[in-house]
């Protein structure tokens, strides 16, 4: 299955799917609710006059069935970082490879683009996000809390 999945970079006209495997995601984590972002938006973040992401997919047969999506993060006691926000791959093709793939794709593209590390969150009960982390050599740090707050 592998030599035919293309990893490539993603395209304004991506997005549409894009956003399908995102709302896929929230469906998996159990938040399908917590997904507000328009289509628009979504596109116009990524390739609008200021992009604030980019994201590579996964192609089989002329279908979008993963996306790598990530952004740049600056931290003052290490420098450039690289932040995944999500890596998700169509439900039905999991376990076949797409996810390292698009992973790879992504570390290769924090090492040619000198960014210190590349980090993400994954959800405390995802054993198979966690162990599919665990096959990278990836710590995980309990000693943070994340925050936010809604605008």
């Amino acid at each position: 299955m592998e030599s035919k999945i293309s990893i490539r970079w993603a395209k304004a006209d991506d997005c549409e799917a894009m956003m399908y495997l995102v709302r896929e995601l929230a469906i998996y984590e159990r938040a399908p609710e917590e997904v507000t972002v328009t289509l628009e938006e979504f596109k116009n973040s990524g390739f609008g006059a200021d992009p604030i992401w980019k994201a590579f997919v996964a192609e089989f047969a002329g279908k979008i069935v993963g996306i790598s999506l990530f952004y740049p993060r600056y931290s003052t006691w290490k420098g450039k970082k690289l932040y995944l926000e999500d890596i998700v791959v169509d439900e039905k093709l999991r376990g076949r490879k797409i996810g390292h793939l698009l992973f790879q794709s992504t570390l290769d593209y924090a090492k040619e683009n000198g960014y210190h590390s590349l980090f993400w969150q994954v959800l405390n009960w995802n054993e198979p996000a966690i162990n599919f982390y665990k096959k990278y050599s990836a710590s995980f740090d309990e000693g943070w809390l994340n925050g936010s707050i809604e605008l």
